[in-house]
């Protein structure tokens, strides 16, 4: 008779074995759950799909900045790392040993090096040391590469092999984040330079980071570093590391060398590794000075602030021009700025008005601070400078969700009239004592001897122009001539 078999042990041990694993199933599944709740991918900013032209739905502004946001408070994968954009490439001056960019040009404004593996950045002798290359780049991390002039005051650095016949220095300090390196010398002091040439490439550059960064500063100024602290701790979880006087030897994982220049005061998306864009930019010194609107609320009484200068281009009828416009209905301030004002104060008081308005010159700079939906009205000195302010002001303005309007002054309204005959080449012909005398002649002559004295009747139209535009969702560009 053949032995039966015994269930009566083993099919417990079958029923607990599915348990077990039903209930490892359900533990991946709820781990799953959590992790798609609660943890952010590598790429935390989504490309945005609204471009700023000159005619933009300032509610989809609005809500981009909303998106991103929401989007920049999830946590970086730690394991994901910032990559470089193609499209941010241009031009290729160094490449390593297996042909991968390392140094490169993506506009004739900047020169970037971007190295990982065992980098090594010594201030003492301004060299960074990369393994992967064979021979020596130049370079000076400031991002004013097609002017001698500026790039007078910047200190050159050298990018060198690390694996040659001479042994790189020895690490006396470690790092396990990146470094970006640049340079606080050139054009800094100047406000429209501040901004341009270093704080807005310098947030290209950090931004996909989330703080995860180590600035290592070349040539620092330290009343200007203290100026713009705020807006370093929203770049930077770390102190700054003053790498000319420190005399270490600092071992990174990755440098950045030369921060990257896209466009006058702007953020080109299409250039970034996440599609960001200026308007975080400007959330980000929201976030940093504090400052309470991100977009215009129209109320019946407007606040106008009107930049004014002491020096060059002054307002000559400044109270006739502040009557005419409480007359239409606007709160008028005011205001100068220039290198001894507190950042964060000015800040707020921009943020605070509705339009701001002054004749061409690196206050303007401060319109990174408008709400959206704003208007900025930009007085264009008499003698052909429309080329310099469009690119320096006018462009920005849509990417940054403002309304634009070009005042043009006539020789009517400028004090040139009173300082030179009628039939003199600087007022018959401009574009002439531009070409023959260049940047100096233009500048001493038409920006730094004039004075302007608005048409009142001209200012008020202008004035009521923006009034329209701070009623209308759309942004415009208008011209007063």
């Amino acid at each position: 008779m053949k032995a039966q078999r015994h269930y009566a042990r083993g099919e417990p041990k079958r029923i607990g074995n599915v348990v077990i694993i039903a209930s490892m199933l359900l533990s991946l599944l709820f781990l799953s759950f959590i992790k798609s709740h609660y943890c952010g991918s590598g790429s935390s900013h989504v490309r945005s799909d609204v471009h700023l032209n000159s005619v933009v739905n300032t509610n989809e502004v609005v809500r981009h900045e909303e998106r991103h946001s929401t989007d920049s408070t999830v946590e970086k994968d730690e394991d994901e790392e910032v990559q470089i954009n193609p499209a941010a490439i241009g031009t290729v001056s160094l490449a390593d040993v297996n042909n991968r960019p390392i140094c490169f040009v993506p506009t004739k404004r900047s020169e970037t090096c971007d190295a990982k593996g065992d980098i090594r950045i010594q201030g003492s002798t301004a060299t960074v040391f990369i393994p992967t290359i064979t021979q020596e780049h130049k370079i000076k991390p400031y991002a004013r590469k097609h002017d001698e002039f500026a790039l007078s005051y910047v200190k050159e650095w050298t990018v060198k092999p690390s694996n040659g016949d001479q042994a790189p220095p020895k690490c006396t300090q470690k790092h396990s984040v990146p470094a970006m390196l640049f340079s606080s010398n050139g054009f800094t002091g100047n406000l429209f330079h501040d901004y341009t040439d270093v704080l807005v490439p310098l947030f290209i550059n950090t931004y996909p980071f989330h703080g995860e960064v180590k600035l290592v500063v070349s040539q620092v100024k330290s009343w200007w570093i203290k100026k713009f602290m705020l807006v370093f701790k929203q770049l930077t979880n770390y102190d700054i590391i003053d790498v000319d006087n420190d005399g270490e030897v600092h071992c990174f994982p990755r440098v950045i060398a030369g921060p990257t220049y896209h466009k006058e005061l702007g953020v080109d998306p299409s250039k970034t590794p996440t599609g960001f864009s200026i308007l975080e930019f400007k959330r980000m010194l929201r976030t940093a000075f504090k400052l309470e609107r991100a977009e215009v609320v129209v109320k019946r009484k407007p606040k106008l602030l009107i930049i004014s200068r002491k020096k060059s281009r002054r307002f000559m009828n400044l109270k006739a021009m502040i009557e005419a416009a409480e007359k239409l209905g606007f709160e008028v301030k005011n205001a100068e700025a220039d290198m001894n004002t507190d950042p964060p104060t000015f800040a707020r008081l921009v943020n605070s008005v509705d339009v701001m308005l002054g004749v061409h010159g690196a206050g303007l700079t401060n319109m990174v601070f408008l709400p959206v939906g704003s208007v900025l009205i930009q007085l264009t000195p008499y003698g052909n400078l429309e080329w310099l302010t469009k690119e320096t002001f006018k462009d920005p303005a849509p990417d940054m969700g403002i309304h634009y309007i070009d005042y043009f002054v006539q020789l009517n309204e400028s004090t040139l009239s009173e300082q030179y005959p009628k039939d003199h080449p600087v007022l018959k012909d401009p574009t002439a004592i531009h070409t023959q005398g260049g940047w100096d002649a233009l500048k001493s002559i038409y920006l730094d001897k004039q004075n302007i004295r608005p048409d009142i009747e001209k200012f008020k139209r202008t004035l009521i122009e923006a009034q329209k535009l701070l009623r209308s969702k759309k942004k415009h560009h208008v011209q007063m001539h």
